[in-house]
């Protein structure tokens, strides 16, 4: 209830800046145009509450009903637009403030002449800072609207990772990699479809899920089961589970369905030829050159996210071969810093995904950014240390906000050297 009321108090403060701004940017039409105007705020504002309202009473699983949740999405970026507006409006407030404090600590100090004040009354809204707040925030706000459009609209990211001691039998060894599907977002199977054949074209060697198959729960992928059956690579396809995959966010009738839910979500994946790595490792070879593929199940350094893997267990027996390079699959990229480079200094790559690259940012030459850098040091691309190396995948769907502005849905390509 005290988070309610904490988040109540948030949008209500919000709500107040936006109607600021929004008054006085108009305040200059004539009457007719901001009775329209009014209005038509007036229904944007009715149509955020009612979301508001959704979620509070079904939750997130309101984003499985078709309609409600681009409707949830529309409102959220308006809210996100208005956080803006206020933070503008807000810090106009503040230097208003400061400036009178300012100013009558030196009336006092140094006494002025009684002199008319330039300008008239000082504005402590002025219309340009208003309509400044209102084009920003509006323009966030639409980019995000814009964003729904870009999230079937799959890139392909090609790196190579030259790796210490790969044998030869291996190099030139092409990885797809996928993360973060997500399937119970999906509503588009012609979009999907479309994806993995872009996959499939690139005729990997090899590839590797690293988790969040579903949102939730397991019948999310039945849908999709032929589509991702169609992956294939010589040397197999395998998976780890992410941290949407155990059911954890969702309330069960019993622990027993909960587990009941893993287990059906294993055979799905066993059912498309999927090969899950369950803080287990398997060896892979070429002619008499060997690698070691290591999975885990998740293990999260950050946000009370589970640590179910095991990666002591998934390395257990390695030690005694003769094995140069060892490929980690592990959801969480915070695993990399948090124990894999401390206590496994002879992993050569690990493979992650998770972040999303929070689905929001700017990626252009010489720019790379987004919030989820402020949670995660490594949250999207190839990441080095000394000789290890990790690759953050920015994810092939989407959860939450159904869309994506600046980070688009990935499907890496991997060559080893």
């Amino acid at each position: 209830m005290k988070r309610f009321l904490i988040l109540i108090i948030i949008i209500a403060i919000l709500e107040y800046y936006s109607f600021v701004a929004f008054k006085v940017a108009i305040s200059r039409l004539t009457d007719k145009l901001q009775f329209f105007l009014f209005a038509g705020y007036g229904l944007l504002l009715l149509g955020e509450l009612f979301c508001f309202y959704a979620l509070r009473r079904w939750g997130f699983a309101s984003f499985s009903m078709p309609v409600l949740k681009y409707f949830v999405t529309v409102a959220f970026s308006l809210l996100i637009g208005k956080l803006f507006i206020a933070v503008i409006m807000l810090a106009g407030d503040v230097w208003l403030v400061i400036r009178k404090i300012f100013l009558f600590i030196k009336e006092i100090a140094i006494p002025q002449p009684d002199t008319s004040p330039v300008g008239g009354k000082p504005l402590s809204r002025s219309l340009f800072l208003s309509r400044t707040a209102l084009f920003i925030g509006g323009a966030l706000a639409s980019g995000l609207v814009y964003g729904i459009s870009n999230r079937y609209d799959y890139r392909i990211r090609r790196v190579k990772v030259p790796l210490k001691n790969l044998p030869d039998g291996f190099k030139g060894l092409r990885i797809v990699q996928l993360s973060d599907i997500h399937s119970g977002s999906f509503d588009d199977r012609d979009a999907v479809l479309r994806g993995i054949e872009l996959i499939n074209r690139e005729k990997p060697d090899i590839v590797l899920f690293t988790g969040d198959l579903v949102n939730n729960k397991a019948p999310e992928i039945e849908p999709y089961l032929d589509i991702f059956s169609r992956i294939t690579a010589p040397l197999g396809v395998y998976s780890v589970l992410g941290n949407h995959d155990y059911g954890d966010y969702v309330h069960w009738e019993s622990d027993e369905a909960k587990r009941h839910n893993l287990d059906r979500l294993k055979q799905h994946q066993s059912s498309m030829g999927w090969r899950m790595l369950l803080n287990e490792h398997v060896v892979l070879q070429r002619g008499s050159d060997k690698i070691a593929l290591v999975g885990v199940e998740n293990w999260g350094a950050k946000a009370n996210f589970a640590k179910y893997g095991d990666l002591q267990k998934a390395m257990q027996g390695l030690e005694s071969q003769d094995i140069p390079v060892k490929i980690l699959m592990s959801h969480d990229p915070s695993h990399w810093d948090s124990q894999v480079r401390k206590d496994f200094p002879d992993i050569n790559l690990t493979l992650s995904g998770h972040t999303h690259g929070m689905q929001f940012g700017i990626e252009i030459p010489g720019l790379k950014w987004s919030p989820v850098q402020y949670l995660y040091n490594e949250w999207a691309g190839l990441y080095q240390k000394g000789d290890q190396f990790l690759y953050v995948n920015r994810g092939f769907g989407f959860l939450g906000y159904q869309g994506r502005l600046g980070i688009l849905p990935e499907i890496t390509v991997m060559e080893l050297g």
